[in-house]
């Protein structure tokens, strides 16, 4: 959040009051953090459901963790670049489009049972996901008095944790609809069987990442009609405060 003041928003000339209330905005941005949460705790049901589906061995399964968070230390600097052009609003926009986008690709990768396509969909979601957290949690801070800013960080964490939480039932409920054969049971069944059964595992991602991208595009679609204030990084203090090599000039983050 470079160069923000606690009370003014530069090229917008929105004023921030800390003494105002920002409960709406609040709320709103708090969404995302359950969000993001939800669909990060959804890689763990991935995981032993593609293994099988593929016949992966442990180290190619992991590789759907690799991939994700892979995604959120390449892209990070990228996305604090496109905060800086284009705002914290609308950075939440884009991030939530792309992680649907992210989403969407699920439906063609069950399609072509393609596990590089399922792997490329990861990176594309996990990648919005990475812009919304660039831009959502110093938005909170913003948002209210600064000496009561990482309260509502915790807050908005505290949420987060739920959806972490709630995330393994939704996807134990609707990924793992059908009934899942063991090894002894895959081996009496003939290959033309096993193809079947293999392309009815895939297609039960398409549900659930469907209605996941429904959801991330309404959301963007609200965020972008409601009364968020549009608040952008100050110029005159980005290269100071902003760049990467400023942010090593503290010395507890460099620690």
């Amino acid at each position: 959040m470079a160069g923000i003041s606690p009370t003014t928003s530069a090229h917008s000339n929105i004023v921030l009051d800390p003494n105002k209330s920002y409960t709406a905005p609040l709320t709103i941005v708090t969404a995302l953090f359950f969000m993001w949460g939800f669909i990060t705790c959804l890689n763990d049901i991935l995981i032993p459901h593609l293994k099988k589906v593929f016949m992966l061995t442990y180290v190619e399964a992991m590789l759907i963790q690799f991939t994700f968070f892979g995604a959120y230390f390449i892209m990070s600097l990228p996305s604090g670049w496109i905060i800086s052009k284009i705002g914290y609003k609308n950075g939440i926009i884009v991030g939530l489009i792309i992680a649907g986008l992210g989403c969407l690709m699920f439906y063609p990768a069950a399609d072509t049972k393609m596990y590089g396509f399922f792997l490329s969909a990861l990176f594309i979601l996990a990648s919005g996901i990475t812009l919304l957290q660039v831009a959502a949690n110093p938005y909170v801070a913003i948002l209210g008095k600064p000496e009561t800013s990482s309260s509502r960080l915790n807050l908005t964490q505290a949420f987060n944790s739920l959806g972490t939480t709630i995330a393994p039932k939704f996807g134990a409920l609707l990924i793992f609809t059908g009934a899942t054969l063991t090894a002894a049971q895959l081996s009496k069944l003939n290959p033309g069987q096993i193809l079947e059964y293999n392309l009815t595992q895939a297609n039960a991602v398409k549900l659930p990442y469907l209605g996941l991208a429904l959801a991330l595009f309404l959301l963007a679609l609200f965020i972008k009609i409601s009364n968020l204030p549009s608040i952008h990084e100050d110029p005159t203090t980005e290269k100071a405060v902003g760049s990467f090599g400023g942010a090593l000039s503290n010395k507890h983050l460099l620690l």
